[in-house]
């Protein structure tokens, strides 16, 4: 009983011990995020209490909040009126956590938004099947269903740095075509089990009901078959219709434009269909002239949203904080460097780390004023390691505009400014002119 008593008891010490140096710990962190603003004794200068708005039928974001997508026409075609913009990207640099809220989720689309009646819509399901089948919104909503959160990003994301480097760039400029959503539908093995597809099927061709009549090719691997599924549900809501109301396809991992927004048909097949969105638009420009089909899932990626692009800091405790993900499942590590990628640091996760979603990372720094670069890598589940630039470029060559996963560092000048830069052979990326045609969905 006493040799009991003296383990509960050491146990207990140690928990003391833990508990203050943890204390300790964070005094100090606090006292250094604080340094040179006055310490309040009391709230007596906090304006007092007083009734509020009455209930609504929807909660509004509060008037100090400012949050916004921006328009883009192409590959350093910034600025432009939201009639010639082909895409809207995501403020990921005034976003926090790692969900992005519905209607700031990145938009892409070739043709508009479609009005879309979901008492009128459907989704034809035939080819090599045994039983063609017609399905209502009604129908799929009454099938079971699974909720899984996931990324789309579109594959231009980071074509900005294809380029020599503009510093006036923000976060939301190079990194802006991804983000997070929780997605709610049918799985696409139910549905291939009501129709009955035929083994030799080892094709499907997805269609969309917007103008352009995009569809696209898609194989119909172990992963695919496990993981695919046709969503109703955004967030907890039905889809935006940006986002494919009243249904779209949702692959995984997979490249932006493979989740067929406004789904209205897929069709089974021995052999992919060579659509002009596989052929004349969604391929990749080698080095030697030829081009790459087919290249459909995202790699390993990161980038620090704080302190990012066009943002300004002064000496003294700061922490920095930005998204990781992978569309070949969780990301396993997070490193940063705050010395232009001479050493690294392991960053801390922010909670469990989702497969094929974006993980947030932190890490505590203390800029003591020279110039530096700032920048992160991260590593997945599979132990794909994102590249430095001049490791990308040395890849992909110059001729490729999609699928960037290179490194995106920051410079920080004397003053605290904040800039892009292209480090490590960015020097050697020619400018891409005449290409506008952005690849992604979102």
């Amino acid at each position: 009983m006493t040799e009991q008593n003296d383990t509960v008891a050491a146990g207990a010490a140690r928990r003391g011990a833990s508990r203050r140096a943890f204390v300790s710990a964070s005094a100090g962190l606090a006292g250094g995020l604080v340094a040179g603003r006055a310490a309040a004794a009391s709230l007596a200068d906090v304006p007092p209490r007083g009734p509020g708005d009455p209930l609504g039928a929807r909660s509004e974001r509060s008037q100090h909040v400012a949050l916004a997508r921006i328009p883009e026409a192409g590959p350093g075609i910034r600025n432009v009126d939201w009639s010639q913009a082909i895409n809207s990207k995501t403020p990921l640099d005034k976003l926090v956590g790692t969900i992005t809220p519905s209607d700031l989720h990145y938009e892409r689309s070739h043709s508009g938004v479609p009005d879309l009646d979901p008492a009128q819509h459907r989704l034809l399901v035939h080819g090599s099947v045994k039983k063609p089948l017609v399905f209502s919104v009604a129908d799929l909503e009454r099938m079971p269903s699974v909720s899984r959160v996931a990324f789309i990003e579109c594959t231009g994301n980071g074509w900005e740095n294809w380029n020599s480097a503009d510093p006036t760039l923000t976060v939301q400029n190079t990194h802006g075509l991804v983000s997070t959503n929780e997605w709610t539908g049918v799985p696409l093995s139910f549905l291939i089990g009501l129709v009955g597809v035929d083994p030799s099927a080892h094709w499907m061709l997805a269609e969309g009901g917007d103008g352009a009549g995009v569809d696209r090719s898609i194989p119909l691997t172990d992963e695919i078959l496990q993981e695919a599924f046709v969503a109703y549900g955004q967030n907890g809501e039905p889809l935006r219709p940006a986002h494919g109301y009243p249904m779209r396809l949702i692959l995984p991992g997979l490249e932006g434009n493979l989740h067929i927004k406004w789904l209205r048909r897929l069709q089974f097949g021995d052999r992919p269909w060579m659509t002009r969105w596989e052929t004349a638009r969604y391929t990749q420009l080698r080095p030697d002239g030829k081009a790459t089909q087919f290249q459909l899932r995202m790699e390993a990626n990161s980038v620090i949203t704080s302190p990012s692009g066009m943002m300004e800091i002064k000496p003294g405790a700061h922490r920095i904080t930005g998204l990781a993900w992978s569309g070949h499942g969780k990301v396993a590590k997070v490193e940063v460097s705050t010395d232009g990628a001479r050493s690294w640091t392991e960053a801390e996760l922010s909670g469990p780390a989702l497969p094929k979603a974006q993980t947030r990372f932190q890490i505590a720094w203390e800029w003591d004023g020279q110039p530096t670069k700032i920048v992160s890598r991260a590593t997945d589940q599979r132990g794909n390691v994102q590249p430095d630039r001049r490791s990308f470029i040395a890849a992909t060559g110059t001729n490729a505009l999609f699928h960037c996963n290179a490194q995106q560092t920051w410079n920080v000048d004397k003053a605290g400014r904040v800039t892009n830069v292209l480090d490590q052979g960015g020097d050697a990326c020619r400018r891409h002119r005449g290409r506008i045609g952005c690849p992604g969905s979102g």
